[in-house]
């Protein structure tokens, strides 16, 4: 698994760098909309039924705050719109 070693926000998207060299640029908007939050996703019950989640897609204008680490494994960010609960693992960030 590869780690972030370092994060920034450049304009309108979070830049990671990468232990291994490369980088990913994220746009903000899209953070946001890829968000794994029960709020974003839903949550299922023992049966696999879902509850909640939202159909929203996109998120004009939304910007990130901040964000800080999770351990040793994900990245959480601040967002403007007030979302803050959805947990970034790196193998999740480094996929978008």
């Amino acid at each position: 698994m590869l780690s972030p070693i370092n994060i920034a926000a450049i304009g309108n998207e979070i830049a990671i760098a990468w232990e291994d060299g490369s980088e990913s640029y994220i746009a903000m908007e899209k953070l946001r909309a890829a968000s794994p939050s029960a709020e974003n996703t839903g949550e299922h019950d023992l049966l696999g039924k879902q509850y909640g989640g939202t159909n929203q897609k996109h998120f004009p204008g939304v910007t990130v705050k901040g964000w800080k680490m999770m351990g040793g494994y994900a990245v959480q960010f601040d967002f403007s719109d007030g979302h803050c609960t959805g947990i970034y693992p790196y193998d999740f960030l480094k996929a978008l």
